[in-house]
């Protein structure tokens, strides 16, 4: 019956965390904007009474009071209420009756997978990223093209230690490492360091190129975004180390 696939369709809703909802939600409202004559988007914004006592009038006349459509009110105020804490929909300035327009970060996101790419890129903090890789490398994780992502954090690393050690352009990779920090010769050794760490630094440098460097040839290479932005903030600290480090 109709009453009974909305039933299963109002059960998938609440089955979503607030941040999934919350996605489903945004992109509900963003098609309000397009849609003449209608009571919840007017004077460039959206009703938040109207969107809500639409629902609640349109659940309850064709629904009934079921007990899953009572739920699903107050888990869509929690998804509007997520969706302004992240600034994604915010209220219009002397607004009447609660208007709220969507954001220019808001509007960018169009589809559910720009919305997944945007809840990921918070596993990657941007304040605490190296500056070298908040240009290019945070937009590729926001895209959620991790891969590259990844390949380019360990690109620029690569170029700043071969600058930082004056090395020629042919020298690449761990080659480049082992000859950058072995101890007693490489330009970039911590000579402050004792000489079981010096050695370990070296490891550390030529291990992050044999392992994640030109991953595609790899058995493993992080897809999930949460392990891709390990190997990223991983890159960011070894460029830190290069900034203590070179002459």
């Amino acid at each position: 019956s109709a009453c009974a696939s909305a039933t299963y369709v109002v059960n998938d809703l609440l089955d979503l965390e607030v941040e999934e909802l919350a996605g489903v939600l945004l992109l509900h409202l963003s098609g309000f904007q397009n849609v003449h004559a209608n009571t919840i988007y007017q004077q460039g914004g959206i009703s938040h009474h109207n969107f809500f006592n639409g629902l609640k009038t349109a659940l309850s006349a064709d629904y009934g009071n079921s007990a899953p459509f009572d739920k699903l009110e107050p888990a869509l105020m929690e998804a509007w209420a997520w969706l302004q804490s992240a600034g994604l929909l915010v209220e219009k300035a002397s607004s009447v009756g609660g208007l709220f327009f969507i954001s220019r970060r808001g509007l960018q996101i169009v589809s559910r997978e720009d919305f997944s790419a945007y809840r990921n890129a918070g596993m990657l903090p941007k304040a605490q990223l190296h500056p070298l890789l908040t240009s290019r490398i945070y937009p590729a994780f926001m895209r959620g093209d991790y891969e590259t992502a990844i390949f380019q954090s360990l690109r620029e690393v690569e170029i700043a230690v071969r600058t930082a050690g004056t090395f020629p352009q042919d020298l690449v990779g761990v080659p480049l490492m082992r000859a950058a920090f072995t101890p007693g010769k490489g330009p970039l050794v911590d000579a402050q360091l004792p000489a079981g760490e010096q050695e370990a630094m070296g490891h550390l440098f030529a291990g992050a190129f044999g392992f994640y460097r030109n991953s595609t040839g790899h058995r493993y290479v992080p897809t999930k975004p949460e392990e891709a932005a390990e190997v990223i903030m991983f890159a960011s600290q070894l460029l830190r180390i290069v900034d203590r480090v070179k002459p």
